[in-house]
This record gives C-alpha cells, sequence and structure tokens, in this order.
C-alpha cells in the first residue's frame, strides 16, 4: 500500500468481503498469462477463507492445478458525496493460496451459503442443491495478505 491514507482497516475489507457477491479470481494461466475470471463469492467470517464454486473442468481448474497461488479483487458500488462528480469506492484485494475442495459435505454446505446470497428461496435451493451438486465443484481460497482502499477517481 503506497498511500496510507486511502489504506481502510481489515474490519472494513471484512466488511466488504461479507457484502458483495462478486470479485475477480486472478491465476496464473497458460505460459505464464495473468488469468482473471469473476466469480461469485462466499467469505466465511467462520474460518476466515473466501469460497466459490465452478466447473469441474476448464481453465481455472488447470490453472489451480498447476499453481496455487492467487489473488482476489473486490470492489463496492462506491458513492458520491454531496455536490461532487466523483465517485468514491472502496477495494479489497487478497492474496493467498486456492485450492480444489474434495469432501461433499463441504461443497454442500459452500453451495447452500453462496445460494443463500443471493436468495432466500428455499424451493430454489434444494432445487439448485438436488440438479446441480453433482457437477459442482467449489474452491477454498486461504487468505495470506489483504488491504483494502478508498478510491476518489477525481
Amino acid at each position: 500500500m503506497r498511500r496510507l491514507n486511502q489504506q481502510i482497516s481489515d474490519a472494513q475489507c471484512l466488511e466488504i468481503l461479507k457484502k458483495e457477491k462478486r470479485g475477480v479470481l486472478s491465476l496464473l494461466g497458460d505460459d505464464g498469462y495473468p488469468y482473471g475470471i469473476p466469480l461469485n463469492h462466499f467469505f466465511s467470517e467462520e474460518d476466515n477463507k473466501i469460497y466459490f464454486h465452478c466447473a469441474k473442468e476448464g481453465h481455472k481448474i488447470d490453472a489451480i492445478k498447476n499453481y496455487e497461488k492467487a489473488s482476489f479483487c473486490v470492489y463496492d458500488s462506491g458513492y458520491r458525496k454531496d455536490g461532487e462528480w466523483a465517485l468514491n469506492i472502496n477495494s479489497v484485494i487478497i492474496f493467498g493460496k486456492i485450492r480444489l475442495v474434495t469432501d461433499l459435505e463441504i461443497t454442500r454446505k459452500i453451495c447452500i451459503n453462496l445460494v443463500q446470497k443471493f436468495t432466500d428461496d428455499e424451493k430454489y435451493l434444494e432445487k439448485a442443491l438436488q440438479n446441480a451438486l453433482p457437477r459442482v465443484q467449489c474452491l477454498e481460497f486461504e487468505i495470506e495478505h489483504m488491504t483494502g482502499k478508498l478510491v476518489n477517481e477525481s
């Protein structure tokens, strides 16, 4: 963090992770190219980890199997101060290690938490678990370093 006057607290960072629904996961892809992908996420206060769901195959899975280090960036929708045009945005960037979740019960729990972040519709949840759970691969992101900042776009 270069501009310490823009830094937000760890508590503010965690609130953003809990509240916001999407972020960009960045991995090391083929031939050393960066690979960033927008994903829904769930931040677990219980174990201080971030969880994702995706397909069991694909570029993301290949990248994770080849290199476990990753970063994840989340930002809020921002706000404007009265009389100002510039948007003020809080962002969080996290560095850590990402792994495939292999335990079916943990996968189920992650999927429930992800669905509940978007809706409290129990019928939708049960249908999603019944139809999609066998095809889902969940990911666990262990946070090693986190910083956040408030940026004014002016």
